[in-house]
């Protein structure tokens, strides 16, 4: 692998966290209910957690021209999501408001976030870039997966509430 395309690959991945950091916190300052500002936080958060990781592994692969090596097999955000994807928290996010374009355009830097990430692990020479780049496809997969939950669940509300089911 070129030393500056995976330099210039974790930088555009760092750019892309401190986006999503930005967007979640943002959300999540302009939240009204609680319970959704705390599930905004926690994203934001977690989107921190990325950008250290990717700047501890570019100061390396910049220094040394090599990866840190390190377990990148716990995410932890699954455990996260189940927690704080309450029935509470799906009604108060308002179906056709703020919060639902928010989580839409969530979803959009989500999946831009998984295929870059796994398009880097499919193509990495490197053992060590294809772990990094899998482990942030996994964190980011389940991230997308939460909103779609999120999504899923204001859809269903918003056909629910004009009956546009069925039975």
């Amino acid at each position: 692998m070129e030393e500056n395309n995976v330099l210039d690959i974790l930088k555009q991945a760092i750019l892309l966290e401190r986006r999503g950091k930005a967007f979640y916190k943002k959300f999540a300052e302009q939240a009204e209910n609680s319970a959704v500002r705390d599930v905004f936080q926690i994203m934001a958060d977690e989107e921190q957690k990325h950008i250290k990781t990717l700047a501890e592994q570019f100061k390396a692969y910049n220094r040394d021209k090599k990866f840190i090596r390190g377990s990148f097999d716990d995410t932890g955000t699954s455990q996260v999501a189940s927690k704080v994807l309450t029935q509470e928290i799906k009604e108060k996010i308002s179906a056709a408001g703020f919060e639902a374009a928010a989580i839409s355009a969530a979803i959009a830097m989500e999946e831009r976030a998984v295929k870059l990430y796994a398009e880097n692990a499919e193509t990495a020479a490197d053992p060590e870039a294809k772990n990094l780049y899998a482990w942030l496809t996994r964190w980011e997969r389940e991230h997308l997966n939460f909103l779609l939950d999120i999504d899923k669940a204001l859809r269903e509300k918003i056909w629910f509430d004009n009956k546009f089911w069925r039975f």
